[in-house]
């Protein structure tokens, strides 16, 4: 037989595609011709799969051969079809009957000696060979813990492509993925360990109740970063399918951590100050890859000394914080990540950052609008939690006969507080206060009393809040309220909200 057909799975962005792999050997002058749309990176895989099957003991077809990708339209990247394609040869040839890999999909790059070797979004490509009904999945011996995630899908792994071939020939078995063991969650900074600063732990408990974007202004030593560094501490673990969905986008960029196993704390991503555009937001040659924005989905990107970013960095922010989605064109396609984070912001005040703040500030006034002027007047309008944190006093930081709440403490609240917004918005299926629509929250049987809404209507007239300002100090006393366990917010509430908005009163 001179044709043979496997199956494989192409990624564009993080949808999978099932791609039929043909081979087709004739009688003609040797060679390899791909057609497919296939990227450089496959283009190469002739050599590699031609080396691989000598290095493997079996013998190279000396014929013309012919590999089509099918569905041709779709664009293939990276070397996941290396496997398929040394098979599918293998097959056309006569060497190998192909019946044992029927209904199955095979996932793998070679090296020149026949290893199998890892690929990036294995978790992904399994997910998509789960959805159109293949029940059995050949990965790498790497990607074997990863690619069992999937539930349905019979996951079996291979190290050498000698062991595939005695598998489909001699029936031999391949290698089972590694057991599920518990392992234990490394411990991260807790919240007990920032001294004083009771409005910036109000701030952060409010934000991860809600799932608010935060922004901390404040002369350096004041503990903008401790605080943003331990708000993942105080959100809950994530569900089923964000952990699945989180543990992709982590696949697709090669950062999962040894084991594979499914992502279950919110991700932290916390980008230098002088990352790109593409670094945040996605990008890369080729089909775009995620950025930090899309890395840090149901988690946190923190941005410290925001306003050393550069402008054009910040506002490529915007869409996404709105959206919960980024869209990253390329001549060669588009592709689209999620990117639901909470965005938080930590700054100075000004150029010259005396620790103390505003009383020694050397800087003109000038300088410092200029300063603090890089952060958009658009992009923090997205931001609902906006406090200015004052210098830390020797009293604060050397106090000891009270310990400082822990983050179990308020995550437990936190928990709580969303657990009541998760019953209040069940029939919407959104689950946070900030996800809620504002024309949803201003009509019955939502909308709150004119005489505890009189203040945010006369800023709202006089220009000082905008519209979108307005619905985020909604969103916000709704959590203060979840907070602190009454049904409804009332004026109290939308007092302590408009203070976290504005920063009035720190």
């Amino acid at each position: 037989m001179s044709y043979a057909k496997v199956l494989c799975v192409g990624l564009v962005g993080m949808a999978g595609h099932v791609v039929e792999v043909e081979a087709d050997l004739a009688p003609g002058l040797p060679g390899v011709v791909i057609s497919g749309l296939p990227d450089t990176a496959l283009h190469e895989a002739r050599d590699r799969v031609r080396a691989a099957i000598v290095n493997s003991g079996q013998r190279w077809p000396n014929r013309r051969i012919t590999l089509n990708l099918l569905p041709a339209t779709l664009p293939k990247y990276g070397s996941a079809f290396d496997l398929a394609i040394a098979v599918a040869v293998l097959g056309g040839s006569g060497e190998l009957p192909l019946v044992a890999l029927e209904a199955t999909v095979v996932l793998g790059e070679l090296g020149l000696d026949g290893t199998v070797r890892p690929v990036r979004g294995v978790l992904p490509m399994v997910a998509a060979a789960a959805r159109a009904g293949f029940p059995q999945v050949v990965v790498p011996a790497g990607n074997a813990a990863e690619a069992a995630v999937i539930p349905g899908v019979r996951v079996r792994a291979a190290d050498t492509l000698h062991r595939l071939v005695a598998f489909v020939r001699d029936g031999t078995p391949l290698l089972a993925p590694p057991a599920d063991a518990p392992t234990a969650e490394a411990g991260g900074p807790d919240l007990a360990d920032v001294a004083g600063q009771r409005l910036g732990r109000r701030a952060l408990e409010v934000a991860a109740a809600g799932g608010h974007h935060l922004a901390l202004l404040g002369p350096p030593g004041a503990g903008k970063t401790m605080l943003a560094e331990r708000l993942p501490s105080v959100l809950p673990e994530l569900d089923d399918d964000a952990a699945l969905e989180v543990t992709a986008l982590h696949s697709i960029a090669g950062l999962l951590p040894p084991g594979g196993r499914l992502l279950r704390r919110p991700p932290f991503q916390a980008p230098h100050h002088t990352a790109t555009v593409p670094a945040l937001v996605g990008g890369g040659s080729g089909l775009a890859r995620p950025g930090a924005v899309s890395l840090a989905h149901r988690g946190v990107l923190f941005l410290d000394e925001a306003a050393e970013f550069s402008k054009r960095a910040l506002e490529a922010l915007r869409q996404p914080l709105e959206s919960g989605r980024v869209r990253v064109a390329r001549t060669q396609g588009s592709t689209e990540y999620p990117a639901r984070t909470q965005l938080v912001l930590a700054a100075n005040p000004c150029p010259c950052a005396k620790p103390s703040g505003d009383v020694d500030c050397e800087c003109t006034p000038l300088a410092r609008r200029r300063y603090l002027g890089r952060l958009s007047g658009p992009l923090l309008d997205r931001v609902d939690v906006q406090v200015r944190l004052p210098p830390v006093r020797a009293a604060e930081l050397l106090q000891t006969d009270t310990p400082n709440e822990s983050s179990a403490t308020v995550a437990a609240r936190v928990a709580e507080a969303r657990r009541a917004a998760a019953d209040r918005w069940a029939s919407t299926g959104r689950r946070l206060n900030a996800e809620i629509p504002g024309p949803f929250l201003r009509r019955p049987p939502w909308c709150l009393p004119g005489r505890d809404t009189r203040e945010l209507r006369k800023r709202l007239d006089s220009g000082s809040l905008s519209a979108r300002g307005f619905d985020r100090v909604i969103r916000l006393a709704w959590t203060i309220a979840d907070l602190d366990g009454r049904a409804r917010p009332d004026g109290g509430d939308i007092a302590e909200a408009i203070q976290l908005r504005t920063g009035e009163g720190a």
